[in-house]
């Protein structure tokens, strides 16, 4: 399966709709967007493009009383998950939480196959040793808005490979 993950969209709706359209091109069945979405406007023509998509919320909270209202009426197109989501897609099990420390540790712990996070708008994927011996992913997409950033940078999954492509948005 081959997911598009993006972050820190900052109520900019058109950097995230181009992401997830060339990663739906691309063959992505589903987004995972990990916080920082800010408010429904955001979403409405990711919505269009007819690919589930996942969404917590980071420190810019945003509108969560909408996104709400929004993911009830999506007819299970988007999943408001709250401060974090644990997730099997795949037959990999994913955690997604904003902040990176909090990714890292679980990470560590070895529970899951990837771990997802934002907030720092550094695009990030490293491979990590658990403690249960093993190795878990942890990536972090950037920001697909673009801000702080030198570029607008989402990732290309490809879950059965583990692969992970950091891509950037043209401006």
């Amino acid at each position: 399966m081959k997911i598009c993950i993006v972050s820190d969209s900052h109520d900019r709706g058109p950097m995230l709709a181009t992401a997830i359209a060339e990663a739906k091109t691309r063959g992505a069945e589903c987004v995972l967007h990990c916080g920082d979405l800010i408010g429904t406007n955001t979403l409405l023509a990711s919505l269009k493009l007819g690919l589930p998509i996942h969404v917590i919320h980071g420190n810019n909270l945003g509108d969560p009383v909408s996104i709400s209202r929004l993911a009830c009426g999506s007819g299970g197109q988007l999943q408001y998950h709250g401060h974090d989501a644990d997730l099997m897609l795949a037959e990999r099990r994913i955690f997604m939480t904003h902040y990176p420390h909090i990714g890292e540790a679980f990470a560590c712990v070895g529970n899951h196959d990837l771990v997802c996070c934002g907030h720092s708008h550094e695009p990030e994927i490293r491979c990590l040793d658990n403690v249960k011996g093993g190795k878990t992913w942890l990536v972090n997409p950037g920001t697909v808005a673009g801000l702080g950033a030198p570029a607008a940078t989402w990732i290309f999954a490809d879950l059965a490979a583990m692969r992970f492509d950091l891509q950037e948005l043209e401006r």
